[in-house]
């Protein structure tokens, strides 16, 4: 049997933060352009994976793309869990996602924008408005985790905002095959086929 041709793994450093008060800053909402922050508790797999791979990709974003379908339900739909897109001018920008780790603890798992929302300066602002809906959960502390292949400025974005370094980590990503990127596009091609 043929071996999967793998990508060769990224070397990545890894800080986890948390803040232990909820944000004390204001920022205005951005001017300029039409914003609207929803949950999406039911969230679209197919919508979702739209999301995680135009914030993502630049990152090098793969566990959820690795996901099947059932998986991936069962973590986005896990009662914990909540998924909220940004819409701007009436189109998808950005999400966040948070996990209830337990009574304390809630994590900021994903965070972005997709690329078209770059420089429109929301990035703030939208990460004031996700730790706004963090800390309404009543966490005694929000956690996020955040590594050398994010934003250039994330961890310096996240301590602005009150989080704190608590850890770092070394591990490794396995960026996508170029078979991997081919699947992926055939699964977010498919169509249902109507039943008669």
């Amino acid at each position: 049997m043929a071996r999967k041709a793998q990508s060769a793994p990224i070397a990545i450093h890894m800080t986890v933060l948390e803040m232990t008060a909820p944000p004390k800053q204001s920022l205005p909402v951005p001017v300029n352009v039409h914003t609207a922050i929803l949950g999406a508790p039911e969230i679209p797999l197919a919508f979702y994976r739209f999301l995680y791979r135009q914030v993502g990709s630049r990152w090098h974003w793969v566990d959820r793309l690795r996901m099947d379908d059932e998986t991936l339900a069962a973590t986005l739909n896990d009662k914990r869990n909540s998924v909220t897109v940004l819409y701007v001018n009436g189109a998808p920008a950005g999400f966040f996602e948070l996990l209830q780790v337990d009574e304390e603890t809630i994590e900021l798992s994903h965070f972005g924008l997709l690329e078209r929302a770059l420089g429109l300066g929301i990035g703030k602002w939208f990460l004031l408005q996700t730790l706004y809906a963090a800390w309404a959960a009543g966490p005694k502390r929000v956690t996020v985790t955040t590594n050398n292949l994010d934003h250039p400025r994330a961890l310096q974005l996240y301590q602005m905002f009150g989080f704190s370094p608590i850890g770092t980590e070394d591990a490794e990503i396995v960026p996508l095959t170029d078979a991997e990127l081919l699947s992926l596009a055939k699964r977010d091609c498919q169509l249902p086929i109507p039943q008669r």
